[in-house]
């Protein structure tokens, strides 16, 4: 008997993810140097619009998964997601104050908190249950390779367009549009039924959870304090004299470490 194929969905959706961190990282490699460099922006306040990004998609993560346990549709809930990030595209090459930068940001980020619980209610129901693990695995490693390809890009464009950061954002938004149209068109519910079954929601029952589940909880909570924004690896690379046209290539390096990691590891983190 041949051994079962990942769905179309699965596949679909670990498209949509490349394709976005493709976005994403076009605009997040070189925002750090364009709001030192071209807004005059300080480290501290690039910071502070770091962890705000972070604290909104955290919250935007938690009413989503309600949102989803509520409604019980998931892709609508994706394409929202989805779409408020590809919207933000828009609003980085325009953007020319510090306000305009946080609402963009701010709006990418809630879009990024939105879609994840949908999406992976998605994986869930479309994966037959010998192969969740491979689905969510492969899902995770085609956006790291977005991660590793979007600096790529980044560089290139900068190099083409010399060194014009604003034009590189407008160029950031092709691959945006094309995870619209992948999510849209390429990417199905399970026929016959909707994805969330649950008939409600309670909060109580997070306190059920086993020991063990909180105990992995949080020991990651304390790993996560000791981790620092990104930003601050790009600010660093300027700060030592790296032209911003190569400044994206830091993270380049740092997903390599990431692929290698999870590839030591047996696969991908969920």
């Amino acid at each position: 008997m041949s051994k079962p194929s990942l769905p179309a969905a699965v596949w679909g959706l670990g498209f949509v993810s490349l394709l976005m961190d493709v976005s994403s990282e076009m605009i997040n490699t070189l925002l750090p140097a364009y709001l030192a460099g071209g807004l005059g922006v300080s480290a501290l306040a690039i910071g502070f619009i770091e962890g705000l990004s972070v604290a909104v998609a955290t919250g935007a993560k938690f009413l989503s998964g309600v949102l989803a346990d509520v409604s019980r549709r998931a892709k609508p809930l994706a394409v929202l997601g989805y779409g408020l990030g590809a919207l933000s595209r828009l609003i980085f090459p325009w953007a020319v104050t510090l306000d305009q930068i946080v609402l963009a940001k701010a709006l990418d980020r809630v879009g990024k908190g939105i879609r994840g619980a949908p999406r992976d209610a998605i994986l869930t129901a479309a994966s037959p249950p010998e192969l969740r693990g491979a689905s969510f695995g492969l899902r995770k490693s085609l956006d790291t390779v977005g991660g590793f390809v979007g600096p790529l890009i980044a560089v290139g464009a900068m190099v083409l367009l010399a060194g014009n950061i604003q034009q590189v954002f407008w160029l950031a938004t092709i691959p945006a549009a094309l995870c619209m149209v992948a999510l849209i068109w390429f990417v199905k519910e399970p026929a016959g039924e909707t994805v969330i079954k649950r008939s409600s929601f309670r909060l109580t029952e997070a306190l059920l959870l086993t020991p063990q589940v909180w105990g992995v909880i949080g020991l990651a909570s304390v790993i996560m304090l000791a981790r620092f924004s990104e930003a601050f690896v790009l600010l660093k690379a300027l700060d030592i004299g790296i032209s911003a046209t190569w400044v994206p290539l830091s993270l380049v390096v740092m997903h390599v470490a990431y692929g290698r990691a999870d590839g030591l590891s047996g696969g991908a983190p969920v």
